[in-house]
């Protein structure tokens, strides 16, 4: 399983607007093939920070996910409301029983 973890610091006066940005890409790409879990959070030391977290089947289901149209005018939209550059980590995770 792939799990990713990513955030941004949206400006203030923006904040609105990439909450809703970032609502509408969760819940689509909740619906691509090999999502296994995709979200987004407010932070609660910083109401500003959104925070990311995605888990994926496999490192080809994430690929496929960056590599829609979609996906890339999520980040390049939410990247000009936010006060810093857009973070990104991505993990590879096995399942323990």
């Amino acid at each position: 399983m792939i799990i990713v973890w990513g955030s941004i610091e949206a400006l203030a006066d923006r904040l609105e607007e990439a909450r809703r940005l970032s609502l509408e890409h969760v819940i689509r790409s909740r619906g691509e093939p090999g999502c296994i879990s995709h979200s987004v959070q407010v932070d609660v030391e910083n109401p500003n920070r959104l925070v990311f977290f995605e888990e994926w089947e496999d490192q080809s289901a994430l690929e496929a996910h960056f590599a829609l149209a979609e996906s890339r005018d999520f980040v390049g939209k939410v990247s000009t409301l936010a006060l810093t550059p857009p973070q990104i980590r991505i993990f590879e995770s096995t399942l323990m029983n």
